[in-house]
């Protein structure tokens, strides 16, 4: 069920972009010292944790069933699977070309959406689409190869595939309470990301410096708790088509904080390429949204019969009156 958007739906969907975009340098400060899946599963587990510490704080009941089912695919896919995926690709490709490939998300999610008659095909979702593809492009023109090796971009495009069909299932999953979709779908993923570090055989060691367990502070309570519950909070609000223009416009948040922190340089490509991808955000899914929930129109009280043509009223009962629907 998709709810009506409000200005709340505005504050969770820029607070989305912003918290998401700070990941991918929180992600680089602690791939420094620590293994990607191993930091990744880490990561997960004190997430997982502080979700189920909520959750039961609460008095929100776990879900079983077939709703717990859902959720550990949701987990899967979104937690394990795609983070895995999307490793791998970067193993052997440039961080570019990775980012211009996953910039398809929101076109993959349109077109499984409507195979799956979840929502219909949308001329504006199609070409928002396509401009944030260009847009990433351009903004990560300096960091595109290529030399593409087939194994890595398979990887690279079914990473994005896989998230567009996790946000599908998470929108489907209207029966699961929020938080008990990421604490089961997070945990879900820590023990996938757990055992792929087992089979890549990375070292597992915690981290030294102050830098990476601030880095992993932030990774564990804004940028996965907060995170997750606000991209189901715009899920529940928006179509899922839409909610994942979010993703789309973290790598411009990045690129700014590139240059804040990292003393990254802001080039021409940059400035061009983010101003394509925040218009591509507002036509594909901030112009879709509607200004809040309709009210319902006060129900119409019963009115007396009319009379018959055949047995009209007395004269003295005839009125001029306006009947309401014609005022």
């Amino acid at each position: 069920m998709t709810q009506k958007p409000d200005n709340a739906t505005y504050a969770a969907f820029a607070g989305t972009v912003l918290i998401g975009g700070t990941n991918f340098i929180a992600v680089s400060i602690s791939n420094q010292e620590m293994p990607p899946l191993f930091g990744a599963a880490f990561r997960f587990g004190l997430a997982a944790l502080l979700l189920f510490f909520i959750t039961r704080t609460r008095g929100i009941p776990l879900a079983h069933g077939r709703a717990a089912l859902g959720a550990a695919l949701y987990g899967i896919l979104t937690f394990g699977v795609g983070v895995a995926l999307l490793y791998y690709a970067l193993v052997g490709l440039a961080a570019g070309t990775v980012a211009v490939i996953v910039s398809a998300v929101p076109l993959f999610t349109l077109v499984i959406a409507v195979l799956l008659r979840q929502e219909q095909l949308s001329l504006r979702r199609v070409v928002a689409g396509i401009l944030v593809v260009t847009g990433i492009a351009i903004l990560s023109a300096g960091t595109i190869s290529s030399n593409l090796s087939y194994s890595y971009l398979v990887a690279a495009i079914l990473a994005a595939v896989v998230s567009a069909l996790s946000s599908i299932i998470a929108k489907a999953l209207t029966d699961v309470h929020p938080l008990n979709l990421n604490t089961i779908g997070i945990t879900t993923g820590m023990v996938f990301l757990t055992v792929g570090s087992l089979f890549a055989g990375e070292s597992w060691a915690l981290p030294h410096e102050t830098e990476t367990w601030l880095a992993m502070l932030w990774l564990v309570i804004m940028g996965s708790v907060m995170l997750f519950q606000l991209f189901l909070y715009i899920l529940r609000r928006l179509t899922a088509s839409a909610s994942v223009y979010a993703v789309a416009g973290m790598p411009v948040i990045a690129a700014g904080l590139g240059a804040l922190l990292l003393d990254q340089p802001i080039t021409m490509p940059v400035i061009v390429g983010g101003a394509l991808v925040i218009v591509a955000v507002y036509i594909g899914a901030l112009s879709g949204m509607s200004g809040g929930p309709k009210i319902p129109l006060p129900e119409c009280p019963d009115l007396p019969p009319e009379p018959f043509p055949d047995n009209p009223a007395p004269p003295h009962e005839q009125t001029a009156t306006t009947h309401p629907a014609n005022e």
